[in-house]
């Protein structure tokens, strides 16, 4: 069984997760390279922010390490499918994209299937950033707007409250999207 290094915040992020996978090497990974590159520290309010093209294992890497959540509205999903990992500092403006590459390991046909993981995750931990990543500092990025705290608004149809910005206004009801799909749809 190869021996991976696991320094104490990826054993961290480990329990965050449940479970050590190469999806959450990757984005531990992310996580320490985008915290570096730009010269921040995880985040404490919006002043950080992640946008994140998968929703794999990945992200709750990103979540635990840097403090972007969707719960704080500095965490964005952009459903691309895509290994790929930016960050942004709304105080100095600064802003990188990180693509994961994938890992070429040797002698690839004589790893067995069961120890084809750790080996996977241990290239991940020790490789060189600039072979697992490619490195982009973005020098025109447009920074989302901060989180917005919206009116919660009551279902005519069910009594549920939803933000506004979700209620659709219908026939004189103001009606929750789920009631909406259910009965208009």
């Amino acid at each position: 069984m190869e021996k991976i290094n696991m320094p104490e915040d990826f054993k961290s992020c480990i329990k965050f997760h449940g479970h050590l996978c190469p999806g959450l090497a990757i984005g531990y990974r992310a996580a320490k390279l985008g915290l570096r590159k730009m010269g921040v520290k995880r985040a404490a309010d919006e002043e950080l922010i992640a946008i994140v093209e998968n929703d794999s294992c990945a992200v709750d890497a990103i979540q635990f390490l840097c403090s972007c959540t969707f719960g704080k509205g500095n965490l964005y999903f952009k459903d691309y499918g895509k290994m790929v990992f930016t960050f942004a500092d709304r105080v100095s403006g600064k802003s990188i994209r990180l693509y994961f590459q994938g890992i070429k390991l040797e002698n690839n046909d004589n790893i067995q299937e069961s120890e084809r993981r750790n080996v996977m995750i241990k290239a991940i931990m020790e490789g060189k950033d600039e072979d697992i990543f490619t490195i982009t500092p973005l020098e025109e990025f447009q920074m989302p707007p901060k989180a917005v705290i919206y009116e919660s608004i009551r279902c005519d149809i069910c009594g549920e409250t939803a933000i506004s910005s979700r209620i659709i206004n219908t026939k004189g009801q103001k009606i929750c999207k789920n009631c909406f799909q259910k009965y208009f749809e």
